[in-house]
């Protein structure tokens, strides 16, 4: 019998994940290089010469309008009091079960309370469909 190639695609290992992603830093870095890979675009004016706010997330301020942005700004992760490391772990377990994993599962890994977990777990699956909706 011949070998699914859906079901043996290479997959993304913890090792690989955890030295990718291993630290706030490299999320955020990750994150901003996905939401602007041309470098920072003001989400109001289009201008790309900015400041930066330091705080929790760095605010990205732009020069031309002073509008604020960060990169979590417009995404399901706004306004999160999570750590971008949580997430992306998050987006990588939820991704990489092939037969899907519970909330109560994702809240033990994570770290989380289960009602934490729960909403993670919907906001990225209504992502994905959402997603899958825009590509058909």
């Amino acid at each position: 019998m011949a070998r699914s190639a859906i079901q043996f695609q290479k997959g993304l290992s913890l090792p690989e994940f955890q030295r990718l992603y291993g630290t706030e830093e490299q999320c955020e870095a990750a994150l901003e290089k996905a939401r602007w890979p041309d470098g920072f675009r003001c989400p109001r004016c289009n201008g790309h010469e900015y400041g930066l706010v330091y705080g929790r997330l760095k605010r990205y301020q732009c020069r031309n309008c002073s509008h604020q942005a960060t990169i979590t700004a417009g995404t399901i992760m706004q306004a999160t009091k999570l750590p971008l490391i949580t997430w992306f772990l998050a987006f990588y377990l939820i991704g990489q079960a092939k037969t899907g994993i519970s909330s109560l599962e994702l809240s033990r890994h994570l770290g989380v309370n289960y009602d934490t977990a729960w909403l993670l777990y919907n906001k990225i699956l209504r992502a994905m469909a959402d997603r899958e909706d825009c590509r058909n």
